[in-house]
């Protein structure tokens, strides 16, 4: 007995939604009542639902999110999260929350153009002309949950709640195989919309040339970039064409093919967590020394690695894979 006993004095409080004492005592009480309803009632400090406007913006703000921070953020259970997520069409895969489910003309798409960039860089390898960029917001206060032992009856060390709209600055990002090329936060009250992005690449393109002037003065720059709004404008590609930049096809809904997702984002998260920033100016020493301290090895793999997601999209006829 006494074996058992030790065997049983240390447990971890790992399962989501498991029904508490109290929980269960608030619950007899009611039935005592002639209540049978498992609903918990409206009271303050509480929100009575989960809006599904503001679940939306928080998860495409950030879509590797977990149910766990999104949980606390709203202040309801994890299951609760999930199942407004998948309302909201919303399927975890590759280790985030996807754009939405696949449409059959969205796997075609990707089958297709994966197939086209796969047989494209067998034929003339086009790796090392390739310039690729993204946005990513950048959070002041980079929580940390980790999950605790506790003994019987013992409590966890809170986490500070996360707020619903917490600070942040937009970071946009420029790299290659040797590494990046630019990078920039934009200023407070602004938003990125074509006109923007066009003056953004405008300072890319005097990046380029002064950091890379042997691929500046080729003119045969291969640039990447998703299919948000400002990047497919008609400025923007009229200054692409302007600059004579060829430009790589992106699927729509396909971050799991975009180098900036899948490698430099996942990296910096990392470096991320915990860390706390009192202003701009902090957020980007951060980064630029986060930059600086990768290899050029990480950025070509980061590239390189390009040929073999292509290729689990074409084996997936144009679904997501997993990571």
């Amino acid at each position: 007995m006494a074996t058992q006993q030790g065997q049983h004095s240390k447990s971890i409080k790992l399962i989501p939604d498991v029904v508490t004492s109290r929980t269960c005592q608030r619950w007899f009480k009611r039935f005592r009542e002639g209540d049978f309803s498992l609903e918990d009632k409206p009271r303050s400090g509480r929100p009575q639902e989960v809006s599904n406007d503001e679940l939306l913006k928080v998860v495409e703000e950030n879509p590797r999110v977990t149910t766990e921070e999104l949980a606390i953020m709203f202040d309801c259970s994890n299951s609760t999260i999930f199942e407004h997520l998948k309302s909201l069409g919303k399927k975890c895969k590759a280790g985030r929350w996807v754009p939405h489910t696949l449409t059959a003309n969205n796997r075609t798409q990707r089958l297709s153009i994966c197939t086209s960039l796969l047989l494209k860089q067998r034929r003339e390898p086009f790796f090392d002309r390739l310039v690729t960029g993204d946005e990513k917001w950048v959070l002041y206060d980079n929580v940390t949950m980790r999950k605790q032992w506790l003994s019987p009856g013992q409590s966890p060390a809170p986490t500070a709640r996360r707020e619903l709209h917490p600070r942040k600055v937009l970071l946009s990002v420029w790299w290659d195989i040797r590494g990046v090329i630019h990078h920039e936060l934009l200023e407070p009250g602004r938003t990125i919309t074509a006109e923007v992005y066009c003056e953004q690449l405008d300072r890319l393109k005097s990046a380029i040339e002064q950091k890379r002037p042997a691929l500046a003065n080729r003119r045969g720059i291969l640039f990447h970039h998703d299919n948000a709004r400002p990047h497919t404008a008609r400025i923007t590609l009229n200054k692409l064409s302007e600059f004579g930049w060829e430009l790589l096809p992106q699927p729509p809904y396909s971050p799991d093919i975009a180098p900036s997702d899948y490698h430099l984002f996942r990296s910096m998260a990392h470096y991320l967590s915990g860390k706390k920033f009192a202003n701009t100016q902090q957020v980007d020493e951060f980064l630029r020394l986060f930059f600086e301290g990768k290899g050029e090895e990480f950025y070509r793999r980061g590239i390189e690695k390009l040929s073999e997601r292509w290729e689990k999209v074409v084996d997936n006829q144009g679904d997501y894979f997993e990571d």
